[in-house]
């Protein structure tokens, strides 16, 4: 296996992996099950929040890893276009979910603005990606979309550095505030660096482990 193969391999794995995880956590076990009590109280009285948030979280972080395949863009170009529909409703379904449920996240107001600023870029690089796709500019969507892809990616980085932060000894009220800005700034950053990070065309790995063409 070629080390661009593996690394889409390890996307979609931990992608459909959270995708598994919130389904089970929010689809099959009481609300708020698998959080602290006063998280678990925050979810109980703001149900169709949370609801509305993980609903939209999981179709895009599910389908967001096929928008790079390469592959599905030439030979099924228009289930390429339904995908990236549901994608972006989803992104409007879980941004604004989000964004609400910002207003009461647990960690205090850096926690709070952390998350309402990751809303919001979710929400705004989508409709951006969305328009710049309406008036034809495949190559401006392209890198919104990348940058998109980046912020929904943040419901990974989530559970990686919190269960980090647990095992080196930092406490989860310390951890918490700082991850919720962790957990996205990074990606947006490596994003832009790696994919969108000057005029001429940059490459990414597409799901077929091939190298596809961004542009800025």
């Amino acid at each position: 296996m070629t080390l661009a193969r593996a690394r889409v391999v390890l996307l979609y794995v931990l992608c459909f992996g959270i995708v598994c995880y919130a389904a089970v956590a929010y689809g099959l076990l009481p609300l708020g099950e698998l959080v602290n009590a006063t998280m678990q109280a925050t979810y109980r009285a703001h149900p169709a929040g949370i609801y509305t948030h993980v609903a939209g979280a999981i179709v895009a972080l599910a389908l967001g890893p096929l928008q790079f395949s390469a592959r599905l863009r030439s030979r099924r170009i228009a289930l390429h276009r339904w995908i990236g529909r549901t994608y972006l409703l989803g992104v409007g379904i879980g941004g604004l979910g989000g964004l609400y449920m910002a207003c009461f996240a647990y960690g205090g107001p850096l926690a709070r603005v952390g998350f309402a600023a990751l809303a919001l870029a979710w929400l705004y690089t989508g409709t951006r990606a969305y328009a710049a796709i309406r008036r034809r500019a495949i190559d401006v969507h392209r890198a919104w979309m990348v940058r998109n892809f980046a912020l929904t990616f943040a419901a990974v980085t989530l559970r990686i550095y919190l269960p980090v932060s647990a095992v080196v000894g930092i406490d989860f009220d310390v951890a918490y505030p700082i991850v919720a800005w962790l957990c996205w700034v990074p990606n947006l950053v490596v994003a832009e660096w790696a994919f969108n990070g000057h005029p001429g065309k940059r490459t990414a790995p597409d799901s077929s482990g091939r190298r596809s063409a961004f542009v800025k």
